[in-house]
């Protein structure tokens, strides 16, 4: 497999060479072959980020980048996952990769585990949302994750399928994945198990969002449609703690006929920010697999996805609400920083209000909408459109320059609407022409865009993940069949 990797990578830099039109005796290359360098400059830009950026001993991807503050275990899971990535693309060596993932490996299977409020790295197997940059462990009073314990577990799980070599290095990396991912106890985060007050009869066996020492479970659970559906699968296989089909079928699809409708002449699931449509994706290979409740729409999870990709970029190429620049070319909403909670502002006549953080987007249930622009937003939906979404952050490169894209890619987001250089900004730069610029990169938003144009170019993580027995079960448990699963 990996010299037949290798064989395409090189079939693809000829054909690249060989993209040009000659005219007078003069070479031009082709617009495939500038989408191709585009691409190619992307994957490797973004690659550098979590190379460079991420802990070699104690493997701690920051949250953000420059000011990182502290490391995020969603943005772990995705630098493991590049790791790989950077392998296939011959940026980095094989056994450079092995190096760095069994570190990986060793801090999270070796990291304090306890009940107290600091010194761990989370609890019940379960890690904190946020680590200390320091020595990994609690940053504050951030909660004990289910879903950033189970991106990190994507990489994880991707990391123990892709290193199968016989090495006593490649091996290490199997049995320590396999113990991090035996350790989770999703039992213990269910709703209605023991200790945990049955809050919601309408949701048994529901997996509850976060906890904290200080006070217990709070009131989240993973129920409709969103990016919890890895959860479920992680939490369905495990071989250790796994929970049952009640949960799916109750607690989560049982719920999700609210989430049914249309917009823009798209019908699908919504979720209005884009990550809710993407981070599952990550790791899953959802087309031509069904649960019984896509059987009855017809459609798989991966259909979804796009009709949601192009229900949002009909909303760019509306723009009913005015914001500047918006397009069939810049467009996009996700979860993003924002210029300031500012409000009172004008823009085209309309007194507008502007967020700081916030899960931005649109369905024909809610919008959410200030002006910001998110890369990402594209770039995690690539493999579901290609035709749209790469078109998109190039044009986005190609207007915005070097203020939105930098040595590690894209920035985090832009909103060419915010324009008020007296009202300055703490998360970026504010131009009185081109509008606000974030300062930083987002591991969170960084690991998509990467990974995603993977799965697009070459289905790397896709391939790999198919040969996971965990990934298999979790999806037949819940029901899945159907494609690949059947095979």
């Amino acid at each position: 497999m990996k010299r037949l990797s290798a064989l395409l990578l090189v079939m693809s830099a000829a054909a690249l060479s060989s993209c040009v039109v000659v005219e007078d005796g003069i070479s031009t290359p082709t617009a495939s072959a500038r989408d191709a360098k585009f691409v190619e400059a992307l994957s490797r830009d973004t690659f550098d980020y979590f190379w460079d950026t991420t802990t070699t001993d104690t493997c701690l991807a920051p949250d953000r980048w420059p000011s990182n503050p502290f490391s995020s275990v969603a943005a772990t899971g995705f630098a493991i996952t590049a790791y790989a990535v950077g392998v296939e693309r011959r940026y980095v060596s094989r056994d450079q990769a092995v190096e760095r993932t069994l570190r990986c490996m060793e801090f999270y299977h070796d990291a304090p585990q306890g009940p107290a409020a600091s010194g761990m790295t989370g609890y019940q197997g379960f890690y904190y949302h946020f680590l200390k940059n320091s020595d990994g462990t609690r940053h504050g009073t951030s909660e004990l994750s289910t879903v950033d314990t189970t991106l990190l577990l994507g990489g994880i799980l991707f990391a123990q399928a892709y290193y199968d070599g016989d090495s006593i290095e490649e091996r290490r990396i199997r049995s320590l994945a396999e113990a991090i991912y035996r350790r989770v106890n999703w039992r213990w985060a269910q709703e209605g198990a023991t200790g945990i007050p049955e809050k919601d009869a309408r949701n048994p066996g529901s997996i509850i969002m976060g906890w904290r020492p200080e006070r217990g479970w709070g009131p989240g659970r993973w129920t409709g449609y969103n990016e919890g559906m890895l959860v479920y699968i992680l939490a369905a296989a495990s071989p250790t703690y796994p929970v049952g089909k009640a949960a799916w079928d109750q607690g989560w699809s049982g719920r999700m006929e609210k989430d049914w409708g249309t917009y823009y002449g798209q019908e699908h699931l919504q979720f209005e920010p884009l990550f809710g449509h993407q981070y599952s994706h990550v790791w899953v290979d959802f087309r031509g697999i069904q649960d019984a409740f896509m059987k009855r729409k017809g459609i798989d999870y991966f259909e979804n996805s796009r009709r949601a990709t192009l229900a949002q970029r009909a909303y760019g190429i509306d723009n009913p609400n005015g914001w500047v620049d918006y397009s069939g070319d810049i467009w996009g909403w996700t979860a993003s920083d924002g210029p300031s909670a500012a409000k009172g502002r004008e823009v085209g006549g309309t007194e507008r209000r502007f967020m700081a953080y916030a899960a931005r987007g649109v369905s024909s249930e809610r919008v959410v909408d200030d002006g910001t622009i998110v890369p990402t937003a594209a770039g995690g939906s690539i493999p579901f459109a290609p035709e749209i979404t790469i078109p998109a952050l190039k044009a986005m490169k190609d207007r915005y320059g070097a203020r939105l894209y930098s040595r590690y890619g894209f920035k985090d987001a832009f909103n060419p609407s915010f324009t008020f250089t007296d009202a300055g900004s703490r998360t970026g730069q504010v131009d009185a022409i081109n509008g606000w610029v974030a300062r930083d990169h987002i591991g969170i938003d960084q690991g998509p865009i990467l990974a995603m144009l993977e799965n697009h170019r070459s289905e790397l993580i896709w391939r790999t993940m198919r040969n996971s027995p965990h990934i298999r079960n979790g999806l037949q448990k819940l029901g899945f069949s159907g494609g690949w699963l059947d095979k």
